[in-house]
């Protein structure tokens, strides 16, 4: 079995989806599988995994069903998994707050991208995103002291050009892959403005429900039940204890200067404007009831941000301004601007794209447009962003590359990564069968001598 399914494989996919899968667990007769140490695996666990494993398949296209061999590689992926926490422990390896947090922002951007905005990924889970990101943190933790471990160990391996080669001439020539079309791409994207009355109506309506509850004595948590926006109001606004870290920076320093019982002004965050009442504190944790008016996203200056655009690629074709650079300095699209606006895989941080994979915005742009270098005109889209619904962007062809058969020549580095992942999951299977004689594993049902898993492993997970 490749061990590189532990973590690479099996990646936080049951953020999504436990929730849907928690009335069927307490369904399952449960019992014990596998100890690590002081670990155990239930088999409800595994269960659970390798149901989330088929829902993600089957999100993504992939035509993989149940089977013994699939359950089984997962057990052992999660009894793995824990062989490296234990081992985390030995080495005294941890995983700062800021690091986990910056993970976790990026995977539910993912996740809201798969459910297709953030209302509707709240709504899907019931609970809010500061709430998901509350009670995953510590499962998120020891996903990433796990892979840190792993890392640890991989850093290690390295290949050479001859290895590459060599590797690549042995694949007869009527057994090369086919490289499907390739694009590399670049944007710069403006955000429309609210309009200003838009704003107005938003900000005036908190301040009268502050007034209401201030001055007329209205019940704060009726007020949020029946004109709050954010998915707390049905619990009355009620945000229960977390980290002031865990809430955008505008909310925590406005709820954290009041004394227990105090309501704040009208304050304004990326989620729009909040009234904030301070139930109680202990140390750096605060439980408060808040009040989310937002600003109606239809009522924004549309026209505006395509003339930005209009003007930013005007300087580009006619004037000879770097994209590059006006993506830096203009594009308000915090993940690409760093870069030029050059838009990667996320999930193999790659340039290169397959063409048919392009999420369907930016392949309808890329449909219309012939030649490397050609921007195209001002688009709409739906950013992954969790405050923002709409965006507009001009995208630019760096690079195409038509459909082929896989040669050194043009594929070297997909080729050397191919390679190198194989070269790396034969090491790490290696070692985690050294590190399992340290550490006391026992399987409580009979394990098959061989697993013919359907769980994708590192090496056949990478398409070429």
């Amino acid at each position: 079995m490749n061990r590189l399914s532990i973590l690479l494989l099996l990646p936080l996919l049951f953020l999504f989806y436990t929730s849907n899968l928690l009335a069927q667990q307490n369904q399952v007769t449960d019992r014990i599988v596998a100890i690590v140490n002081d670990r155990i695996v239930l088999k409800s666990d595994v269960d659970s995994e390798v149901n989330n494993f088929l829902r993600q398949a089957e999100v993504e296209g992939a035509e993989i069903s149940f089977s013994e061999d699939l359950w089984y590689s997962a057990l052992q992926s999660m009894v793995d998994n824990y062989v490296m926490l234990e081992k985390a422990e030995i080495d005294s390896i941890t995983v700062s707050d800021d690091v986990v947090n910056r993970a976790m922002d990026q995977r539910i951007d993912q996740l809201i991208r798969q459910a297709g905005s953030e209302r509707a990924l709240e709504q899907a889970l019931g609970q809010s995103l500061i709430q998901i990101r509350a009670e995953f943190r510590d499962q998120f933790r020891e996903q990433m002291v796990a892979q840190q471990v792993q890392d640890t160990q991989l850093r290690r391996i390295s290949i050479t050009r001859p290895e590459v080669i060599e590797w690549f001439n042995q694949i007869p020539e009527d057994q090369r892959p086919i490289i499907p079309e390739q694009v590399s791409l670049s944007q710069i994207v403006v955000i429309p403005k609210p309009l200003d009355d838009a704003r107005h109506e938003a900000f005036s309506l908190a301040q009268s429900l502050r007034d209401s509850v201030t001055t007329y004595e209205k019940n704060f948590e009726e007020m949020a039940r029946l004109y709050s926006e954010d998915i707390s109001a049905q619990r009355g606004g009620l945000l229960p204890m977390m980290p002031l870290d865990d809430l955008v920076s505008t909310y925590s320093a406005a709820a954290s200067a009041l004394q227990p019982g105090g309501i704040s002004e009208v304050v304004e965050t990326e989620f729009g404007f909040h009234v904030i009442r301070l139930n109680r504190r202990q140390g750096d944790n605060i439980e408060t009831n808040h009040i989310l008016i937002k600003i109606d996203e239809e009522e924004v200056d549309d026209l505006g941000a395509m003339e930005r655009l209009n003007a930013i690629r005007d300087s580009v074709l006619v004037h000879g301004e770097s994209f590059a650079e006006m993506a830096r300095r203009h594009s308000e699209d915090e993940e690409t601007r760093p870069f030029g606006g050059r838009i990667t895989n996320p999930q193999t941080g790659n340039r290169l794209m397959q063409i048919s994979q392009l999420e369907p915005a930016l392949y309808r742009i890329v449909l219309l447009m012939d030649e490397e270098g050609e921007i195209s005109e001002p688009r709409s889209y739906n950013p992954p962003r969790r405050t923002v619904n709409r965006a507009f962007r001009i995208v630019r062809l760096d690079r195409h590359i038509d459909e082929h058969v896989a040669n050194i020549e043009q594929d070297y580095d997909r080729l050397r990564e191919r390679k190198k992942k194989k070269k790396r999951s034969e090491h790490l299977s290696k070692w985690i069968d050294e590190i399992r004689k340290e550490i006391h594993v026992e399987f409580l049902i009979p394990m098959p001598d061989e697993i013919d898993s359907q769980m994708p492993t590192e090496e056949t997970s990478v398409s070429l």
